[in-house]
């Protein structure tokens, strides 16, 4: 049998960012008990996980490469918390227009170049950064949503790269970066 590997795709933010949600979602461990969000680095999901073979990652690696040479960097400020409830909580994404316009362009390349199925990508899109996700109970959710929906964060950063994410059997890591080779608007 073929092994399939799992992957998502991701816009991520430098490092400074990464490390101030990192301890967001610390905080979230250690004051409600919860850890998935840490999981992975801080990003903002454009394709959710997905399964594909060895085999099938060179050539989905050629087709992100391409993509992503046709791509422009674009500021992206994050402003605030948002929720999913009862499950969810995040760091909000001010004016998310242009990542939407992304996850289109994306969205229409899986589809039609790379052969995603329309389950694989699916319809809903809400651009947005974890910092609790499914291990968050109702009840620590309701004792956690009204003490982050009243906090402030502000931040902001270049989306310059597209991520290809990979599990390794306990994590998600950072492996493939694709530049977004496009003249900056």
């Amino acid at each position: 049998m073929i092994r399939q590997q799992l992957y998502f795709l991701a816009l991520i933010p430098p490092e400074p960012i990464r490390n101030a949600v990192k301890l967001l979602k610390e905080e979230m461990l250690d004051r409600f008990g919860v850890g998935h969000a840490l999981k992975s680095p801080a990003h903002i999901t454009l394709q959710m996980p997905f399964r594909r073979t060895e085999q099938e990652e060179e050539n989905m690696i050629g087709q992100l490469e391409k993509f992503a040479a046709g791509e422009r960097p674009f500021p992206i400020e994050l402003s605030g918390f948002g929720c999913f409830e009862p499950r969810v909580i995040y760091v909000s994404i001010h004016q998310h227009d242009r990542i939407v316009q992304l996850y289109q362009r994306l969205r229409a390349c899986l589809l039609e170049v790379m052969q995603f199925t329309e389950e694989e990508v699916g319809a809903r899109f809400h651009p947005h950064m974890t910092i609790a996700t499914r291990d968050l109970r109702k009840n620590a959710f309701r004792q956690a949503w009204p003490e982050f929906e009243k906090r402030t964060y502000t931040d902001s950063f270049t989306a310059d790269s597209l991520y290809l994410l990979k599990h390794n059997g306990k994590h998600w890591d950072i492996y493939r970066q694709f530049e977004f080779a496009g003249l900056s608007i």
